[in-house]
């Protein structure tokens, strides 16, 4: 009708159009990082009940607000002891830069915190700048090397990671060089794709004789965690704990990816939010919550974030993409040269092209030589510790004197989604959407 505005359509928008054109253009399907990008019920729509009448809060900075946490403790001789309940996940050398895996080592340290190798093995760099190194085992092997168990402080096995539960990893050709290549055992400049499962085991009880065997190599020493991608999380919970695990960490849909097809990172796997009270459901079913302890990861970006995180049930909680953007990944000042890559700050994505401004996602050497690890690790080191002061601020609120000690009762939803995700009380009311009796 002449005069009225063009109107979109809800299902073919603008977004969509152009993932259709692109993928009529190409043949291929898109692979990107970082995470799930629609809006899902998350942290934002928690909000924390603070002292007022009915409850004490603590004083100020005056009254201590402990943030202190074991991890390991079920049967390691050698649990780790961590000043904050806050670590790095694991991303590894290859997907990131020389300088910032050594970077992450320094900004965890500086804290009394842990970082993780990602696949493909550990480094120098990191191992000689992490004060806790976790090391993982995952289903593709790349550089896996009984040496570095024993160096390392704690094992993660990974079964799935929140943005591809069910799905390997990709590091492509232009990012594997001759270093990666050797400590992969792969040729250089061809893709690789890692396996989407473990090639000597098929379910939980093969899950314990390999758990077993870890521990045997590393003498009982070193704590064992199982780490799943947030989908079936009470079972697969329960499974972890009886093949073994001392930690188990939960990713949720919302946790990053250095590649992966972006139709796995937004229609595979739950919400972060909807993961931790099962997998806390299934530890106190077990009887083993806080002596199994629950670290959760996937869109954990904030101090509230955390604080809500450890009132559903977590002990600890792993950062990544956040860690990332506090070394300098998404920065204003390369603004031109992510314009250049057809991107911008603040939306880059394509970590696998290796063309990363910031030095962070590349294995080009000039483009790495850009991050200084020593600066990177004090940002980073600043940015946790922002976090760990706003959790205590929250925590204090609720006249809490350790942040393990904040509650679901602490707790109430903003939608309806969110209340019956987190299994807190909407908002006013004393209702939790599907809670019996």
């Amino acid at each position: 009708m002449t005069g009225t505005l063009p109107r979109e359509s809800a299902t073919f928008d603008r977004g969509v159009i152009a993932e259709i054109q692109r993928a009529a253009e190409t043949g291929i399907y898109d692979i990107r990082g970082w995470g799930a990008k629609r809006r899902l019920p998350h942290f934002d729509d928690l909000l924390f009940l603070g002292a007022s009448m009915s409850r004490y809060p603590l004083e100020g900075y005056r009254e201590r607000c402990d943030t202190d946490v074991v991890l390991g403790d079920r049967n390691a001789k050698h649990p780790l002891h961590l000043d904050i309940p806050i670590t790095i996940a694991g991303m590894s050398f290859g997907a990131l830069s020389g300088q910032a895996k050594e970077a992450l080592g320094r900004g965890a340290s500086a804290m009394g915190t842990s970082t993780t190798t990602g696949d493909g093995g550990m480094t120098p760099e990191e191992r000689g700048q992490s004060m806790n190194l976790v090391y993982q085992y995952l289903p593709s092997r790349y550089g896996m090397n009984p040496d570095d168990l024993r160096q390392a402080d704690a094992i993660e096995i990974v079964l799935g990671q929140g943005a591809k539960p069910g799905g390997g990893g990709m590091l492509l050709g232009q990012k594997i060089t001759e270093r990666v290549a050797g400590m992969r055992t792969l040729p250089q400049g061809i893709d690789q794709r890692s396996a989407c499962r473990h090639p000597d085991w098929t379910g939980p009880d093969d899950l314990a004789i390999k758990i077993l065997e870890l521990r045997e190599i590393t003498q009982w020493e070193k704590p064992i965690y199982i780490k799943v991608g947030a989908s079936r999380t009470y079972y697969d919970v329960k499974l972890a704990v009886k093949a073994g695990a001392d930690v188990v960490v939960v990713d949720g849909m919302q946790g990053g990816t250095a590649a992966t097809q972006e139709v796995f990172i937004e229609h595979v796997g739950i919400p972060t939010l909807a993961a931790i009270p099962q997998a806390a459901q299934a530890l106190q079913e077990l009887g083993v919550h806080r002596k199994v302890q629950l670290i959760v990861s996937g869109g954990i970006r904030t101090g509230a974030d955390v604080a809500k995180a450890m009132a559903l049930g977590a002990d600890a909680v792993a950062i990544g993409t956040a860690a990332l953007i506090a070394l300098g990944d998404n920065s204003p000042r390369y603004a031109a040269e992510y314009a250049a890559l057809g991107s911008a700050a603040g939306s880059y994505d394509d970590f696998q092209e290796g063309r990363d401004p910031a030095g962070i996602t590349t294995q080009d050497l000039e483009l790495a030589a850009r991050l200084d690890p020593v600066e990177g690790g004090r940002r980073l080191a600043n940015y946790l510790r922002v976090l760990t002061m706003e959790a205590q601020t929250l925590a204090r609120a609720c006249g809490k004197s350790h942040l393990r000690n904040l509650e679901p009762e602490d707790l109430v939803a903003l939608t309806v989604e969110a209340s019956a995700m987190a299994r807190v009380p909407l908002a006013g009311t004393s209702w939790i959407p599907g809670a019996v009796g």
